[in-house]
C-alpha cells in the first residue's frame, strides 16, 4: 500500500488497538468477523468498489456500510468498518487488504493476551519449512481444483491438536483464501505481523549444529544492538552451512558460515 491507503489502515490499526486494549472486547470473536467481512468484500467486487468511491461522501459510505453490517457482525467490527469506509483508498481493493490484515492483528492479539503468541511465531515458522520440504504437500494446499472444506480438512489432520487455535485459524484463512498471494508469501506476511505485534524484528537463524540457550541470548542480544529493537530468533538447523550461521532479517542476510565463505573464495579465484 501506499500514499492514503496507507494512512488509512494506520489510522484503522490505531482504532484496532483501542479496542482490544478493552478487557471486555473479545479480539478472537473480532477476527472472525473481521475476517467475514474480508471475505464478503473480496467477493463482492461491485460492493467494494461502492465502499471506496472516492465520489462519494465519507458519511454515506458509512451510513451504507452501517446498513449492510450491523446485526451481521458486532457492534465493534460494524464501527471499525464504517470508520474505515470513511477514510480515502488508493485503490479498492486496499481497503480488502487492510482489513485482512486487521483480521490477523486481532487474532494475534488474542494469542498474546492468552500469553502463546511465542507459540504461534513459532509454529508459523516451523509450519513454513515443512512446506518448503514437501512440495506433496504444498501442491495440495494450492490445489485449484480442491474444495476449500478438503483443504481445511487435510490443514486438521496436520495440525488438529499440534498447534495452537490461532495457528490453526490463521493458516487455514491463508489456504482457504490466498486472495493471489502464493502460500509462502502469506506465511511471511503473517510471521512478520506476529513479530510487529511484540515490537519485534524475526531473524532467521540457520546453523549447522542446534545453538545451546547461551548461543541464542548472546545472539539476541547482538542482533537487538545492531538493529536496535528486539529480536525474535527463528531457529533452523541445516549440515549443508558446515559451520557458523546464517542470519536473515528481513531482505538482509549475515554470512558466517563456512559453506558461505568457501562459495566466496571459488568465486573470487574464478574471477
Amino acid at each position: 500500500m501506499n500514499g492514503a491507503s496507507r494512512e488509512a489502515l494506520a489510522a484503522a490499526r490505531e482504532r484496532l488497538d483501542a479496542l482490544t486494549d478493552n478487557t471486555s472486547v473479545s479480539a478472537q470473536q473480532l477476527a472472525g468477523e473481521l475476517a467475514a467481512v474480508t471475505a464478503l468484500l473480496d467477493r463482492e467486487v461491485s460492493l467494494r468498489r461502492v465502499l471506496t468511491d472516492p465520489a462519494q461522501s465519507g458519511d454515506a459510505k458509512a451510513e451504507l456500510a452501517g446498513r449492510l453490517f450491523r446485526g451481521q457482525v458486532g457492534g465493534e467490527a460494524a464501527d471499525l468498518v464504517t470508520g474505515m469506509v470513511r477514510s480515502r483508498w488508493s485503490r479498492s481493493r486496499d481497503l480488502v487488504d487492510a482489513l485482512e490484515v486487521l483480521a490477523t492483528v486481532a487474532d494475534l492479539t488474542a494469542a498474546q493476551q492468552a500469553g502463546t503468541l511465542d507459540e504461534v511465531e513459532d509454529e508459523l515458522f516451523r509450519f513454513a519449512r515443512i512446506l518448503g520440504s514437501s512440495m506433496e504437500l504444498r501442491a495440495a494446499l494450492v490445489n485449484r481444483t480442491a474444495t476449500g472444506t478438503a483443504k481445511s480438512e487435510l490443514l486438521r489432520s496436520l495440525l488438529g491438536g499440534r498447534a495452537k487455535e490461532t495457528t490453526e485459524r490463521l493458516v487455514g484463512r491463508l489456504v482457504t483464501h490466498p486472495r493471489g498471494r502464493s502460500l509462502e508469501a502469506g506465511l511471511i506476511e503473517l510471521s512478520r505481523l506476529a513479530a510487529e505485534r511484540r515490537d519485534r524484528t524475526v531473524a532467521v537463524v540457520t546453523s549447522a549444529v542446534p545453538l545451546s540457550d547461551q548461543q541464542k541470548q548472546r545472539l539476541g542480544r547482538s542482533l537487538a544492538r545492531i538493529y536496535g529493537r528486539e529480536m525474535h530468533l527463528n531457529l533452523d538447523v541445516d549440515p549443508a552451512v558446515l559451520g557458523g550461521i546464517r542470519v536473515q532479517v528481513g531482505d538482509e542476510i549475515i554470512n558466517g558460515s563456512i559453506a558461505d565463505r568457501i562459495e566466496d573464495a571459488s568465486r573470487r579465484v574464478a574471477g
